[in-house]
């Protein structure tokens, strides 16, 4: 109804709506700012789970491999004491880098599969197979502890018997070495995905206008 005035009523009073044409603007804006994540980034973040728990779950076959091709320390006891068999050998320090070259194979063969299984992945899974990889190489490192000579040295001495060599407990000193598959799995991922994976269109180019054409 017009007002009895004869002016136009103020734009707060009888309308609901927004002058922007939608009611409530200000609520309408706030949804908007706080909305879901959208179904490409959920999928992103459920394949990138789904790969770190396979990359972490295949840290048994590290420990394995690493128990069956780790150099083994030849220890002897004279009753007394416990000592190196070779006290010059490196055998100590070969277990480290049995680890580390296993951890580089095993991080770049998943690098590999997991491009061929997800060629449009982005970040996400970079990060869920440094993830799965760190968790894979703490798996194998404690399976390879549990699974290997007891650590009770003393014990497993008195057991051999006097001048009889065993086999000491292994060990991973370098500790940094648990960071090998995780390295060469972001490495060798985002270079795959530099060389073969999918371009971006290239934008066109727009069209020039010929003289005198209307």
């Amino acid at each position: 109804m017009p007002n009895p005035s004869g002016y136009p009523e103020h734009p707060s009073e009888g309308s609901s709506e927004h002058p922007s044409g939608h009611p409530g603007g200000s609520e309408y804006s706030e949804h908007s700012e706080y909305s879901e994540p959208g179904p490409e980034l959920r999928a992103e973040l459920v394949q990138a789970s789904l790969v770190a728990i396979a990359v972490a779950v295949s840290g048994v076959l590290l420990g394995l491999l690493w128990l069956w091709l780790a150099p083994k320390v030849p220890l002897v006891s004279d009753g007394t004491a416990v000592y190196l068999k070779n006290s010059e050998g490196e055998d100590a320090i070969g277990a480290d880098g049995v680890f580390t070259l296993l951890g580089l194979a095993f991080g770049a063969v998943s690098a590999l599969i997991v491009f061929l299984l997800f060629r449009h992945g982005g970040i996400a899974l970079v990060i869920g197979l440094a993830i799965g990889g760190v968790l894979a190489s703490v798996i194998a490192w404690r399976l390879g502890l549990w699974l290997g000579p007891t650590s009770d040295v003393v014990a497993h001495a008195k057991e051999a018997g006097k001048g009889v060599t065993f086999d000491g407990p292994l060990k991973l000193g370098a500790k940094g070495a648990l960071l090998a598959w995780s390295v060469a799995a972001m490495v060798i991922h985002l270079a795959l995905t530099g060389l073969f994976g999918p371009r971006d269109p290239e934008p066109a180019l727009p069209s020039v206008a010929r003289p005198g054409a209307r």
